[in-house]
């Protein structure tokens, strides 16, 4: 294991991070396991923490695999596993669907005594606890251009160097502490790994507002 939890990631990212200029910097953190990890960010290196909410389009039959993602309208589809899967396109306009109204669920719940988001010109550090295909976090890199964020940084603890590649390939910066060819689950580098519940994610959002 390489990480004891998400708060020993959160400490050794934000070591990580505490040398980069982030002047007016913003951490965001995606839930939910995403927002404990930004929130020991936030702290240490005294930033802001708030989220965002991308989603995760299921493939029909195994909703683990993603075929897709949403953050805000923004809607990233994987057009070729579609197509080698032979997925339906009202199967995925009904995903869609359902998957804003669960992400705009969620952000009024998290968000309820926030202000409104304004990332126009800000720094923003996007952080989760790990990445495996990138799907959600390609979709919210894309909500937070069309937001006019003047800088983003991926930052997260664990990563597989492929998806790492491809973020840079698109203009990212990338803060990623280990990269291992042999990848399969975020939580195989993590001594505990359990999930993160909707009333700690709250907890943490207004102990830092």
């Amino acid at each position: 294991m390489l990480f004891k939890d998400r708060r020993d990631a959160g400490q050794r990212l934000a070591e990580a991070l505490k040398s980069l200029k982030l002047d007016s910097a913003i951490a965001i953190g995606l839930p939910r396991g995403g927002v404990v990890v930004a929130a020991v960010v936030a702290s240490l290196l005294h930033l802001p923490l708030d989220v965002i909410i991308p989603r995760k389009i299921g493939a029909p039959f195994n909703p683990e695999f993603a075929i897709g993602a949403i953050a805000g309208d923004e809607v990233l589809l994987n057009d070729e596993a579609i197509s080698a899967l032979g997925v339906d396109a009202s199967y995925i306009q009904s995903e869609i669907k359902k998957e804003k109204k669960e992400a705009a669920r969620r952000l009024a719940l998290y968000r309820r005594h926030l202000p409104v988001q304004n990332f126009i010109g800000r720094t923003v550090i996007v952080i989760d606890d790990g990445i495996a295909s990138g799907a959600t976090m390609r979709a919210s890199l894309s909500y937070l251009t069309k937001a006019l964020a003047q800088r983003i940084i991926v930052a997260v603890p664990v990563a597989p160097p492929e998806t790492i590649q491809r973020l840079r390939n698109e203009g990212f910066e990338v803060i990623c502490l280990y990269s291992p060819e042999s990848f399969q689950a975020v939580g195989q580098f993590y001594e505990e790994f359990a999930q993160t519940e909707d009333r700690e994610v709250i907890q943490l959002l207004e102990s830092m507002s």
